[in-house]
């Protein structure tokens, strides 16, 4: 058995979870599962679209959100760690900065687009 704290809206709640060998791998959580590989699946078709853009190195989106602000436009240059998209996810904004030195090929979302995690944003050459 463990023992875990966990807290919801400011209440703490000890719990004791209980491992036993019949039910480590139930066949629920494995459905779950599934719907969740679809999404996935989807993320590289949108990635095989967006390869067909101008562009060697693409920023995408580290968490599933809203596009919120759109820091760069094309042509502009950019430095490792400048922010390009700005997500918005549970209420946090999360700037998608450039992962290296170059020039903005193209944003490939608009603000207010839902964007998956790992969806291309935008890409530099």
């Amino acid at each position: 058995m463990k023992n875990y704290t966990i807290t919801v809206n400011g209440t703490a709640y000890d719990v004791t979870v209980e491992e036993t060998g019949e039910t480590a791998a139930p066949a629920a959580p494995k459905a779950a599962a599934a719907p969740k590989a679809a999404p996935k699946a989807a993320a590289p078709a949108k990635k095989a679209a967006a390869s067909g853009a101008q562009g060697g190195t693409k920023i995408t989106a580290g968490a599933a959100g809203k596009v919120f602000k759109i820091e760069k436009k094309v042509g502009d240059a950019v430095k490792k760690g400048d922010a390009v998209v700005v997500v918005e996810a549970m209420k946090m904004e999360i700037p998608m900065v450039a992962p290296a030195d170059g020039t903005v090929a193209s944003i490939d979302c608009a603000v207010g687009d839902a964007v998956e995690a790992g969806a291309v944003l935008a890409t530099l050459n």
